[in-house]
């Protein structure tokens, strides 16, 4: 811990640094400007309101696809009919959810729909995959087993490829929410009224750079106590991985 506090007073003596020295005063903020604008943004309801947007669309994107990807993968490893339709959402994988923003405004309009999608293809791919992978990777020992037990395939599919899958799917789940946490910020750096990514924008076109700064630290820490979450949540269910 006193490690991480000296590189972090280490980072900022080299900005403040860079600051006084390099060209980079023109046109970024100081640090008093950063704590200050930091200070002013709390005191405003609106910067909270901005910050609840984000979460709130990143929790309802991310839960839709936790549930979509987790079924899917499932059932495309269990299933050789579906496994032969992954082709489909590979395709579809390597495209950055970014470049989904125009059609997601087009179909949905601006506002919280269109950011729900791409939180939603953010978060999806990296579950689907792990859950997938892991589903068919499972020894065939414990199909044999779950058959001598005259265990029911539904019942099969929910006590054991679940359980057995559940390490790999927060795996997927602990990537999903970091691209879901950026693909928000990014749809509502175009298509949004409200959040962190609008609020980033917006100072953006005033020109106040250190309400931007701000707001990207913001982002970084909440960003990182989404991830601290989803480790909380994997270490409370799955307690016989620790």
């Amino acid at each position: 811990m006193i490690k991480k506090i000296i590189l972090a007073l280490l980072l900022l003596g080299i900005y403040q640094l860079a600051y006084k020295l390099l060209l980079v005063r023109f046109y970024l903020p100081s640090l008093l400007q950063i704590v200050n604008s930091l200070v002013t943004n709390f005191s405003t309801p609106s910067f909270y309101i901005d910050i609840f947007s984000s979460l709130q669309r990143v929790f309802v994107g991310f839960l839709v696809a936790t549930i979509v990807g987790v079924v899917l993968g499932i059932l495309f490893g269990y299933n050789k009919f579906f496994r032969n339709l992954r082709f489909y959402i590979e395709l579809l994988r390597p495209i950055p959810p970014i470049a989904w923003i125009p059609i997601a405004i087009i179909i949905f309009g601006l506002g919280d729909t269109s950011s729900y999608f791409i939180v939603f293809l953010g978060a999806f791919f990296p579950i689907f995959t792990s859950t997938y992978f892991s589903v068919i990777s499972m020894p065939e020992i414990y199909k044999y087993v779950a058959q001598s037990f005259e265990i029911g395939k539904f019942k099969y599919i929910k006590n054991v490829i679940f359980f057995y899958s559940l390490p790999h799917i927060f795996t997927g789940m602990k990537i999903g929410i970091g691209m879901a946490w950026m693909s928000v910020i990014a749809a509502e750096l175009i298509g949004a009224q409200s959040g962190l990514g609008y609020f980033i924008q917006l100072n953006r076109l005033l020109l106040q750079t250190d309400n931007v700064v701000v707001g990207m630290l913001i982002i970084g820490i909440i960003g990182l106590l989404l991830s601290k979450l989803v480790d909380l949540i994997e270490t409370i269910s799955t307690p016989w991985t620790k």
